[in-house]
């Protein structure tokens, strides 16, 4: 059984939603920079106790209306851990009746016993890190599955939750702009409802770093890039999945609900090692390190690395950026209202010279970026800051 409770109007600055950090993995991919211990699984006891006792500072019946698990990977876990964790979140947790709670997995994680168990715990959403339907793409990415596993988990997934998403990266080295319109092309096969894609970025302090500053491999033209993202947006609008967010595809009502919290600029909890959280205009971090963060919480003390109280304007401008992640842009009346600025009072100038640029379009009621803007819109964000 699960804790669900029914669904209720909530005040949008009270949180209904929920972020659980599981940091545990059987490998770190060299071009991973999250949050996560390799072969580390002796401390999966101390991780579930401590978020136990994290979880304590809740308020017992709390509903939430989304509820994440992220990672790392969570279906790293063995069932009988996780179901020590899906106790201790519903101990303080009730589910509203149309919540999503969402998990994200590795393939070969998903033993049918496995989702059966995530299936009957109430978890109703799936985001699986395929990454690629090419094995020498798989390789490079230093994934564990191969392309002909994925097609049986997926289906074996979705027989059970059918609301499953998958995650592509693209721009990787040796990758075609062919491989990646079949990439797409076997994701849509198998009638996926929510496609998340990357570009594949390199960040310092990983191996693929290392690599790159060594010279052992370029990541593909800036042009080649960017015509596989074209081909993305083209593709899978024609196959219906809608482009929602810079990043993510959907069919019409399996947009991710939880996502859509961070980028609307709503509050959320945050547990676990490197969460963040974001209640009553705080932002907070939790130490990044995971036997960081177990020695402050087993020693009774706050796990929080960083905080910042953002003023009414910091509000308004992160408001900005996140927004503009959305295609649907932001609702110039309804920011007005909200946070007590236009925008063309904070950013006129950011605003003309984006528009000049052929980057952002204005109309009546909504700014948004355009396609050639989704491509450029790290640098557009930036002139809102």
């Amino acid at each position: 059984m699960t804790a669900c409770g029914s669904a209720a109007v909530t005040n949008p600055e009270t949180p209904s939603s929920a972020y659980i950090h599981v940091p545990f993995c059987q490998h770190r991919c060299g071009y991973c920079d999250f949050t996560l211990v390799a072969r580390k699984d002796h401390l999966i006891d101390d991780y579930l106790a401590a978020m136990k006792q994290q979880l304590a500072t809740v308020e017992p019946g709390t509903e939430l209306q989304t509820l994440f698990l992220g990672g790392g990977t969570p279906t790293h876990l063995s069932i009988e851990q996780l179901r020590r964790l899906f106790s201790a979140l519903f101990d303080r947790f009730r589910l509203a009746d149309d919540c999503e709670f969402s998990i994200e997995a590795n393939p070969l994680n998903l033993s049918i016993e496995k989702i059966d168990f995530l299936n009957q715990r109430g978890v109703n959403r799936v985001s699986l890190g395929v990454q690629s339907f090419h094995s020498e793409i798989l390789t490079f990415l230093e994934r564990d599955h191969q392309p002909e596993q994925i097609f049986e988990i997926v289906q074996n997934l979705q027989a059970r939750i059918p609301n499953t998403s998958l995650d592509l990266i693209f721009a990787v080295p040796g990758q075609s702009l062919s491989d990646w319109e079949s990439s797409l092309a076997d994701a849509v096969g198998l009638g996926i409802p929510h496609l998340s894609t990357y570009g594949l970025t390199i960040e310092k302090g990983t191996s693929f770093w290392s690599r790159q500053q060594s010279g052992l491999f370029d990541l593909p033209a800036d042009d080649l890039a960017g015509s596989m993202y074209e081909f993305s947006l083209d593709y899978l609008g024609s196959r219906g999945l809608q482009h929602y967010e810079i990043s993510n595809f959907a069919r019409p009502g399996f947009e991710c609900r939880h996502n859509e919290v961070y980028w609307t600029g709503y509050p959320y909890y945050g547990f676990g090692p490197g969460a963040a959280s974001y209640l009553n205009g705080v932002r907070r971090q939790n130490h990044r390190s995971v036997t960081t963060w177990l020695k402050h919480v087993a020693a009774g003390e706050s796990p929080i690395a960083e905080q910042e109280e953002l003023d009414p304007e910091s509000r308004a401008r992160e408001a900005i950026i996140f927004g503009l992640r959305r295609r649907v842009g932001i609702d110039l009346a309804e920011f007005a209202s909200r946070y007590g600025f236009s925008i063309p009072e904070l950013a006129e100038s950011a605003i003309e010279s984006n528009i000049a640029a052929g980057l952002l379009e204005q109309t009546e009621t909504h700014l948004r970026l355009t396609q050639s803007g989704c491509l450029l819109a790290d640098s557009v964000v930036v002139d809102f800051l």
